[in-house]
């Protein structure tokens, strides 16, 4: 493949450039992913911009939208334009941040969503929070389609969820935690869809993406929904699909998540969603935190994993026969682009060059140590994944090469 200003220009060998070998990879559109923290700005202890974004292009992303739940709260269009301008520099994956679709995530009034758009924001989310109060995120909803924008929200009804630290069901119950139920999921689902159908009704172009399906029921009445015709998508993390409550039997807060893990069914039941089409995208809501964070009791602790180093290998492991490397590479990119109303990323000539040579065969250990973010320890440290990105390339530079 022979790439020049930034584009694929063709598939042969020039006479002269750089040359860089692909190992004998397979090569694929670069990742997108719709759904990490990089924690920038004022929780620089966490992840940053750079070792996030180094992270993800390790990971073979080549653009990554970054959530706003930060300190300050990324809802005024100068921050947007500076986390863009400062990503620039870097010369990693892309970034597009998401703003907040409230002042200081604070769910009351609307942040100034037109300049925000205007500033480069991806999307509008109070991720981070609930949206609790139902007029205010109506209003959002229809201003936001108005732009043409998204609304991505992270379902969970606050009062169901309570103080609860895992999954609610037979697990907490013998462990003697307080849990999360599938009825929080569910219950601000059907609301968030309620709400949606009620603006299309009316001919608004309202668009809702949900994040971090965790449950069957959720997904189900998300399955419903698009059968009605809602302009509505959701997303999967890998943790939900490959870690169950079973792992809190540890005690760990490194499993701790919100949503939080559920059983093996709800995990069965989303994998099926990304056969049939139900499921969109895979995401992974990387959520990094120090270590001594993680290392709190479960009921202190934060919740989050971050792992966007390890997407790809570890779908690929777990999944690749199931899913095949076709449609796993299209809910990794084509769908994410999808979802933002994004032009389908592609290897024809003329095609932005946001590549990544994979390594489908080979067999390497996880090991924290290597990461490029700052949180070093992941829940699968130590297992054996294939599929490891060997290069990256963004805008038709190098963002990523292993060594």
């Amino acid at each position: 493949m022979t790439v020049e200003h930034g584009r694929i220009k063709g598939w042969n060998l020039p006479p002269e450039g750089r040359v860089l070998d692909g190992q004998g990879g397979t090569v694929a559109p670069a990742l997108i992913e719709l759904h990490a923290h990089l924690r920038e700005p004022g929780q620089t202890e966490k992840e940053d911009l750079h070792s996030g974004l180094a992270a993800a292009a390790a990971g073979g992303y080549g653009t990554v939208v970054s959530m706003p739940n930060t300190s300050p709260v990324v809802d005024e269009p100068a921050t947007v334009r500076a986390l863009t301008e400062k990503a620039l520099t870097l010369g990693t994956a892309r970034l597009r941040p998401a703003a907040a679709l409230t002042r200081g995530q604070r769910g009351e009034a609307l942040a100034e969503l037109a300049a925000l758009k205007g500033a480069g924001a991806a999307m509008f989310t109070d991720d981070g929070r609930t949206n609790e109060d139902a007029r205010v995120l109506r209003l959002g909803l229809e201003y936001a389609g108005s732009l043409g924008m998204v609304v991505s929200v992270h379902a969970e009804d606050a009062s169901l969820r309570a103080d609860g630290v895992m999954n609610e069901g037979p697990v907490s119950e013998a462990l003697g935690l307080p849990g999360n139920p599938a009825a929080a999921e569910a219950a601000r689902v059907a609301r968030d869809l309620e709400i949606l159908a009620g603006l299309h009704a009316q001919g608004r172009p309202a668009r809702l993406h949900i994040q971090h399906l965790s449950t069957a029921r959720a997904l189900d009445l998300v399955r419903a929904a698009k059968a009605r015709g809602l302009s509505v998508t959701c997303e999967v993390c890998p943790h939900h699909l490959t870690l169950t409550d079973e792992a809190l039997r540890s005690f760990d807060a490194i499993y701790k998540v919100a949503p939080p893990l559920r059983t093996q069914a709800d995990a069965d039941h989303l994998l099926a969603g990304l056969l049939d089409g139900s499921v969109d995208c895979l995401a992974t809501d990387h959520a990094p935190h120090t270590r001594a964070e993680k290392e709190r009791d479960l009921l202190d602790a934060p919740s989050g994993i971050a792992y966007i180093e390890l997407a790809f290998p570890l779908m690929w492991t777990r999944f690749g026969e199931t899913l095949g490397l076709d449609r796993l590479l299209h809910l990794m990119t084509a769908a994410p682009a999808r979802v933002m109303g994004w032009p389908e990323p592609s290897l024809d000539v003329g095609a932005p060059a946001d590549l990544v040579v994979l390594d489908l065969e080979t067999a390497r250990t996880v090991n924290p140590a290597e990461f490029r973010s700052k949180a070093k320890f992941t829940p699968w440290a130590g297992e054996t994944l294939r599929g490891w990105p060997l290069l990256t390339v963004v805008d038709g530079q190098v963002a990523y090469q292993r060594e």
